[in-house]
């Protein structure tokens, strides 16, 4: 077993922080690396993809369609998703867990920055760049912040 110890979410942030988005950039390379010890230490890496997603990588791995903006509802147990509900117990499941969840904002296009977010959640920050300008401001969490899912 690795020692996670020194992993924590200021350590993935500043590891992931100036790397460049994009067809010749870093940045996939460094989440490669980093998504491998944040789900070790039960970290959660928040950032923008494209213009219209929200993903979620380390102690899970989800996106969720963010066109313009999106809420995000999380549990120790990851995403909600109310449109991956196709029964009426999965619906009451949902229900009970999105009272107890957390949420993120993922923020579209404000103050010259892509992606940015805003939750109440305690986290680091980092940002990607894009031909030298910030491309996204994303989080990192410390799934330990969040709530067991209710009903558990």
């Amino acid at each position: 077993m690795n020692d996670t110890t020194s992993i924590t979410k200021e350590s993935i942030a500043n590891a992931l922080t100036g790397s460049e988005y994009g067809y010749n950039g870093d940045f996939n390379k460094r989440l490669s690396e980093q998504a491998s010890k944040a789900e070790e230490a039960g970290l959660l890496i928040v950032y923008g993809h494209s213009d219209d997603l929200m993903e979620f990588d380390g102690a899970f791995r989800d996106e969720i369609g963010a066109d313009g903006g999106t809420v995000a509802n999380l549990d120790r147990n990851g995403v909600l998703h109310r449109d991956q509900c196709d029964t009426d117990d999965e619906i009451a499941d949902f229900t009970i867990r999105k009272r107890a969840s957390r949420t993120i904002e993922a923020v579209w296009g404000e103050d010259s920055i892509s992606w940015q977010y805003r939750t109440e959640i305690p986290h680091a920050t980092f940002d990607v760049m894009e031909d030298g300008e910030v491309f996204c401001r994303g989080l990192v969490i410390d799934t330990a912040d969040l709530p067991e899912p209710a009903g558990a």
